[in-house]
């Protein structure tokens, strides 16, 4: 990561934290009087090959210990109603503004990857956390509809890490890389209020 990219993650996780503390936490007691605890969901992700890191989010779901695999069809009957709005909103990464704080994440890049993933495609994450993980990116913005259109037809853990592996894996990584080939702090704010554009677009 560039000084630059670094420098304006801190200035705008900053400011983000002081502007968002409030409703930063009316979620966080939102989410206790509606859904109880926990209140955050640790997850278990990879910055780059061979170091991981704890992703924080809003819990969005009921809670059984041992979510090991991306979201499909077959999850949807434990996301709460608390967290289908926040999901729709993306209020649930407000916590990850810590990550990019202690530098474990990026405002802009790929997506952070499950462990299980990145051992079971080594070659194309080798190059994919090259660049640090990012709460939007250019993959998110073009492939995310099309990702849960995938993942939506998916009824069992088995068919969805195997979708996702085939479909979404390679075409995710080609976006990302295409990103990484032409980054710079300009493409990286302009990704960032096309993401801010979408959440406020996003239906009620």
């Amino acid at each position: 990561m560039s000084p630059g990219k670094r420098a304006m993650d801190i200035a705008l996780a900053l400011v983000l934290v002081v502007v968002l503390l409030i409703p930063t936490l009316l979620v966080a007691a939102a989410v206790l009087i509606l859904d109880g605890r926990p209140i955050l969901y640790p997850s278990k992700r990879m910055k780059a090959p061979g170091q991981s890191f704890i992703l924080w989010k809003f819990r969005t779901m009921t809670n059984t210990g041992r979510d090991a695999s991306v979201s499909g069809a077959y999850k949807q009957s434990r996301i709460t109603k608390t967290g289908r709005f926040l999901r729709r909103k993306r209020l649930d990464e407000l916590p990850q503004l810590w990550n990019i704080l202690k530098g474990d994440m990026s405002f802009v890049g790929p997506r952070p990857p499950l462990p299980r993933f990145v051992r079971l495609c080594p070659l194309v994450y080798a190059e994919v956390l090259k660049n640090r993980p990012g709460v939007t990116g250019l993959a998110t913005l073009v492939f995310h509809r099309r990702e849960e259109q995938l993942l939506s037809r998916c009824h069992s853990q088995a068919e969805t890490d195997e979708v996702y592996l085939r479909r979404c894996v390679p075409a995710k990584a080609k976006i990302d890389l295409i990103w990484a080939r032409n980054r710079t702090l300009c493409f990286d704010a302009a990704l960032i209020v096309r993401t801010v554009r979408r959440v406020f677009a996003s239906g009620d």
